[in-house]
């Protein structure tokens, strides 16, 4: 059972995942009773200050997206280890078993909620900005509210192409495959790794993606404001980027009350 205090519970971690060492892992929790949240939002999580860190408070704080789907029973988080940074640096060391801490309320506007029609929805992120997507993945809505969802997952080296066998495991989801009609036919995964040559993944960033018409040459979908839909996730530069370029194709931001073509969510 969870200590429930008046903002936040006390969870524990099930699960530890090592994706690149020192660099990238994952964990799962025990999900708070009673915590929704909206496929795409992101969480509170807190980690005791052990380390006794100066200037840091007894529970340190930060947002991470949910990798997993609102309808599981646990949670799952995936986390980049930032060099002598005060939360990671404890996120890092923890065990199952370990104590975390989840705020009681979820955050985050990069829902597919923002959009109002469209067919196609393009999943474009970098980095640990994978994790919203797999959350959005994981919700059968976003099957039905979308024909075709293509995920553009973009980083350094190939070791940091991460959830492959959840990503393949999409086409065959037995929830999905039971509710929604022709998954496999409707998903398209392009790996994308920039900084050397892996064979079956697309080599040039995401921008450049996007102002050749690669995107929309490799995955056989054209790109227009009727049909497509974009969510950008990932380090602040990227997310400017690749707005700038949508921008100047004549897509719009999605905002409250005004219908647009691009959702965004910053991840750093």
């Amino acid at each position: 059972m969870s200590e429930v205090e008046d903002k936040y519970t006390r969870e524990t971690i099930t699960s530890m995942r090592v994706w690149v060492p020192g660099k990238l892992f994952s964990f799962t929790c025990t999900r708070p009773t009673g915590f929704r949240f909206t496929a795409g939002q992101f969480a509170r999580l807190g980690v005791d200050n052990t380390l006794q860190l100066p200037g840091e408070p007894e529970i340190i704080w930060r947002a991470y997206s949910m990798v997993s789907g609102p309808f599981d029973e646990h949670l799952e988080f995936f986390s980049i280890v930032v060099p002598e940074g005060a939360f990671t640096s404890h996120l890092s060391q923890l065990q199952v078993g370990s104590p975390v801490y989840i705020d009681k309320t979820n955050f985050g506007f990069l829902t597919t909620a923002r959009f109002e029609t469209g067919n196609d929805l393009w999943l474009l992120g970098s980095g640990t900005g994978l994790a919203p997507f797999l959350s959005i993945l994981h919700d059968p809505h976003t099957w039905e509210q979308f024909e075709n969802i293509v995920l553009v997952h973009s980083a350094r080296t190939a070791e940091e192409l991460v959830y492959q066998d959840m990503i393949k495991g999409f086409v065959e989801h037995p929830v999905l495959s039971e509710l929604i009609e022709n998954v496999k036919k409707r998903f398209v995964y392009v790996p994308v790794v920039t900084r050397e040559k892996v064979p079956n993944c697309l080599g040039e960033r995401i921008t450049t993606l996007l102002e050749q018409g690669s995107l929309a040459e490799h995955t056989g979908l054209p790109m227009n404001v009727e049909r497509s839909r974009f969510m950008i996730c990932g380090n602040p530069d990227m997310v400017t980027d690749i707005r700038k370029v949508l921008k100047l194709k004549g897509y719009s931001p999605a905002r409250r009350n005004t219908p647009g073509e691009i959702a965004v969510e910053n991840y750093w």
